[in-house]
């Protein structure tokens, strides 16, 4: 019998990763920081480029603690628990209600459906929000996978943007009010 988990839509669920859990990571404690979340994280979780950007977020708690519903969060996978990568959005809504999504898949755990049941959950939250009016993705020109995750979800082109880290993005919008709740729920992916 033919194994066919890898096509059906993936249920996930999201972990605060809080003050304490962020500075561990930034540092490379990942015990620290398993035992803060809640939750046993990947290797991934202390990677050079995961350990800067949790320290930033670190950062950014620490000068506007209201925004920690808004950033950083490890995903699980349901129902079976294993910790499969990190998303949230850059920070709360801007003063136009732009919020930016972000999200990564633990290397062994991509190429599975993950990013899309991130990126569904997180839009499912941005549109339970009055305050959201727009969703941003930026990506590389050269991820195709990150291409193909946003395809179907409404996503427009807008512009391009230099990124220091990343070079040139692509910067794709969809409004909070053309996303549907009924049908980016439609695959059981549930925000928490």
């Amino acid at each position: 019998m033919e194994d066919d988990t890898h096509s059906l839509p993936k249920r996930v669920r999201f972990v605060e990763l809080g003050a304490t859990a962020l500075r561990a990571l930034a540092h490379g404690d990942l015990a620290g920081g398993s035992a803060a979340a809640g939750v046993a994280l990947d290797e991934h979780f202390v990677s050079e480029r995961a350990r800067s950007i949790f320290g930033y977020r670190a950062e950014q708690l620490a000068e506007d603690p209201s925004a920690a519903p808004w950033i950083a969060r490890a995903v699980v996978s349901e129902p079976d628990g294993a910790v499969v990568g990190d998303a949230g959005f850059h920070g709360p809504p801007d003063e136009t209600g732009m919020v930016e999504v972000g999200y990564t898949v633990v290397p062994g755990y991509r190429r599975q459906g993950y990013a899309r049941a991130m990126l569904r959950a997180l839009l499912l939250r941005a549109a339970a929000e009055p305050q959201v009016k727009t969703v941003r993705a930026t990506i590389r020109s050269d991820n195709a996978a990150s291409l193909a995750t946003i395809e179907g979800f409404g996503f427009t082109p807008v512009g391009e943007q230099g990124e220091e880290r990343d070079g040139l993005e692509i910067v794709f919008e969809v409004p909070a009010g053309a996303l549907r709740a009924e049908e980016l729920s439609g695959s059981d992916e549930r925000p928490s």
